[in-house]
């Protein structure tokens, strides 16, 4: 049989991207190398009777794609409500933020998060429309690509000449600089900050884009707060694979794609369809990646099939991953003090110097000795990830490196869990008492199971070079790529990672043009 498309990978973004193929008529083939969809998202049993996914909370899913793609009929809720981040602290004094403020701050600070809060959430619905649309190139554009360029200005305009060249010059700072223009309390300081780094190679001094990366995540209805949806994960994954079911998508799981069949010679050459590993070739008018720049070029397609410049250009992204993923089943409840209940997003960095000295060990290929997470508990959310009155710990550890010095032996993730089981004692005193199974997988560790080089959660770096119409690199930052018949529609694409939903919508009305 032969497709008109087939969709290489089936987390989130490749099941967005073929649902909205098939519902416009196209005959889509999804492959997965995996045993189960979702990717990242996806729902595993770590431990006999405990379940969690390695993505696990949602701050911008687009509720474009869940609109168009119908998913409230495929079971999809979107969470009761914005999850309030709270910034702990070993001795109770905790700062939490949630939709009405900030508390547990001076009253300067306060007043200062009000302003902070209302100028970035201007800033970002400034940029809003434009993440959900093809970014054009640099150079011999369209009509229509003139148009996304003026319409990009025009709202920048719209803010006014104050907050325009605000938003100019806020766009780019350090987190550092940000945090210190606004705000006294460390705590408060190193829990704003972290979703400007999580998931990439930044700290609060990088001289890049944590703030940009900030905006990006304020896009959603709760304005860069973060949701369970209902069902956990499991359940925006299912309502995706329903959607895409109910379009006439065909998925295999445990179907790896070996090699992109490139077709022609030097005067000529095209996409025409994929080799499993196991042998088999399957054939389509094109083919469409959702796995990483770097693992689709340099191994699916081959550097004898590009030319040497943008070959290069893959080559130095930036795809070392620096987020490690603790998973622990527990007997029973943790207690943090000061806590009536630990149902928000927990983060362990005390003040911005902690996050910074963290990075700085990374940088060399060691892990912190005073680690810094976020973590959640997924089961408060979803019972059924556990046993009745257990529960599971779900802790996203930044700065380990993908590269550790030494390497990653039995023996060295050991001594990390253990790292962090301490740390998480200083916080809730016993906790260790319940652990009855911990996971630890290292960036390494995500490489293998998932296919994602170098264990990036966002396929390569979110920073100012990599981004827009730069994003991963021109030449195939508009989700076509050099080789006819081959595009892109993964985290390493426009508008990048995280449980959003952008690329694989962008990529598909981009193909159906």
């Amino acid at each position: 049989m032969r497709y008109d498309s087939i969709i290489i990978g089936a987390g989130h973004n490749g099941l967005i991207c073929a649902a909205y193929l098939a519902r416009s008529g196209q005959r889509v083939l999804v492959l997965e190398a995996a045993d189960t969809a979702g990717g990242l998202a996806s729902t595993r049993e770590f431990f006999p009777g405990f379940r969690t996914s390695v993505a696990h909370t949602t701050s911008h899913f687009s509720a474009k794609i869940a609109a168009d793609l119908d998913l409230a009929a495929q079971g999809y809720r979107p969470g009761a409500g914005p999850l309030p981040t709270i910034g702990l602290d070993v001795a109770g004094n905790h700062v939490v933020i949630g939709k009405d403020g900030v508390s547990g701050v001076s009253q300067a600070d306060e007043r200062s998060y009000r302003s902070y809060h209302a100028a970035l959430n201007k800033f970002a619905g400034a940029l809003q429309p434009f993440w959900m649309k093809t970014m054009p190139g640099i150079g011999d554009n369209s009509p229509g690509e003139l148009l996304t360029f003026a319409s990009l200005g025009l709202r920048l305009r719209m803010l006014g000449r104050a907050d325009m060249l605000e938003f100019l010059r806020v766009a780019t700072l350090p987190m550092r600089d940000l945090m210190d223009e606004y705000f006294d309390n460390p705590l408060l300081q190193a829990a704003l900050s972290w979703d400007g780094m999580v998931g990439s190679k930044l700290a609060p001094r990088s001289p890049n884009s944590a703030v940009f990366t900030l905006l990006y995540r304020m896009l959603g209805e709760h304005q860069g707060l973060h949701t369970i949806p209902g069902a956990g994960m499991e359940g925006l994954i299912k309502a995706l694979q329903g959607a895409a079911t109910a379009a006439g998508v065909e998925t295999r799981c445990n179907s790896q794609v070996a090699r992109v069949i490139i077709e022609g010679d030097e005067n000529g050459q095209r996409a025409t369809g994929v080799e499993l590993a196991a042998g088999e070739c399957i054939h389509a008018d094109r083919v469409i990646s959702s796995a990483d720049p770097q693992r689709t070029f340099l191994q699916l397609v081959g550097a004898r099939h590009l030319e040497i410049e943008f070959t290069n250009r893959i080559c130095r992204l930036r795809c070392e991953g620096y987020v490690a993923k603790l998973h622990l089943a527990l007997k029973g409840l943790p207690v943090f003090p000061g806590l009536e209940q630990p149902d928000g997003r927990m983060i362990i960095a005390p003040e911005l110097d902690a996050i910074e000295f963290a990075f700085d060990d990374a940088k060399y290929g060691q892990c912190s000795q005073n680690p810094v997470m976020e973590l959640v508990i997924p089961t408060l959310y979803e019972p059924s990830l556990a046993p009745a009155g257990q529960h599971v710990l779900s802790a996203q550890v930044m700065y380990v490196p993908a590269k550790l010095k030494g390497g990653w032996t039995s023996e060295a993730r050991s001594a990390l869990t253990e790292r962090v089981l301490d740390e998480l004692e200083r916080y809730a005193p016993g906790l260790r008492e319940l652990v009855v199974h911990a996971e630890m997988l290292t960036p390494a560790d995500l490489e293998r199971s998932h296919n994602v080089t170098g264990g990036h959660w966002h396929h390569t770096e979110f920073s100012i070079d990599q981004m827009l119409m730069m994003r991963p690199t021109y030449q195939a930052a508009q989700y076509s790529t050099p080789i006819p018949g081959l595009y892109l529609c993964g985290a390493g694409s426009h508008p990048g990672g995280g449980l959003m939903g952008g690329p694989g919508h962008n990529a598909a009305h981009e193909i159906l043009k």
